[in-house]
């Protein structure tokens, strides 16, 4: 069982949706990423907040088993987004942000951190991803995500740090304007070709493409009945994904364990979504995991062919 670090951001969100509203909540891509990946191995999480975030959060995290030691609190405010979600919960319109303290987070890993097995690298600025890696000894596997706004500001940076990461997480949007493709096959196979061995593109509601080994994979998304808040479903389900690979120890080569993550990444965001904010990540137990893994291998599985050839 490998170890996961995870960089990224810790937010107060502000969320509207169909189904309701939350305000100033706990958020941020490490947030959702930690609860989800703790279900299976250990994480640590680096990022930094203002004086005003909640002492709740910081006894939640530490409670539900995540490392915060690497949780730096700097003066000013935290992190704030304000999003609202319409018919079509798979984009949400971001209606205020503010970087706070974010703005001036520069990485600093402790020796405990550099040994990490794995890395998970969240959305933030290529330039910071490719800090922590510099910070790192010999981490057996590097993931990463990225989003729109650093593929438009940032690219030769985010190339850079493409050909030096083993798995890529993208969603359909991102994954067509780097690739200049709207077919998301192509897209897949075009980001691969960039550097890293797997790449899992999320399509939402729609489910995944998992490319490895040169060939495409889809999966369903587990159905919902009731999507709250689908903020954070992303990074949830990369947890759940890093977090199966790491508890495997497999390595990326291995189709097996791959599709066995993006099945407990599908399995994560589906929990995620039914409650606003991390409310659900926060009381699920593994159990409820891997009643619904099994439920997840149910619908996936096919009877042998009864139509003859």
């Amino acid at each position: 069982m490998d170890d996961i670090l995870v960089v990224g951001s810790i937010a107060l969100d502000s969320v509207k949706t169909p189904e309701g509203e939350s305000v100033d909540a706990l958020g941020g891509s490490a947030v959702y990423f930690s609860l989800s990946a703790r279900n299976f191995t250990p994480v640590s999480l680096v990022g930094v907040v203002g004086a005003d975030f909640p002492e709740a959060h910081r006894k939640m995290l530490t409670g539900r088993g995540v490392d915060i030691s690497g949780l730096k609190t700097a003066a000013g405010k935290t992190f704030r987004w304000v999003g609202k979600f319409g018919k079509d919960l798979d984009k949400a319109k971001t209606l205020d942000t503010q970087l706070n303290v974010f703005e001036t987070f520069k990485p600093e890993l402790g020796a405990a951190h550099r040994k990490a097995s794995v890395l998970f690298l969240a959305n933030i600025d290529p330039d910071l991803q490719w800090e922590v890696l510099a910070q790192m000894q010999k981490p057996r596997v590097v993931a990463c995500d990225t989003m729109n706004f650093w593929i438009g500001l940032k690219l030769p940076a985010l190339k850079e740090l493409l050909s030096r990461v083993d798995v890529l997480f993208v969603n359909e949007e991102e994954a067509q304007k780097l690739a200049h493709t709207t077919n998301n096959v192509r897209a897949a196979h075009a980001l691969a070709a960039m550097g890293p061995r797997v790449v899992v593109l999320k399509k939402g509601e729609h489910g995944t493409l998992l490319c490895a080994g040169g060939k495409v994979f889809p999966f369903p998304a587990f159905p919902v009945k009731t999507v709250k808040d689908p903020t954070g479903a992303g990074d949830t389900f990369a947890g759940g994904f890093m977090g199966s690979l790491a508890a495997s120890g497999a390595d990326v080569k291995d189709l097996g364990a791959l599709k066995r993550a993006v099945a407990f990444g599908s399995v994560m965001a589906s929990f995620n979504v039914s409650e606003f904010s991390t409310r659900r990540m926060e009381t699920l137990s593994r159990a409820e995991v891997d009643e619904r893994f099994a439920e997840y291998r149910e619908l996936l599985a096919l009877p042998d062919a009864a139509v003859p050839a």
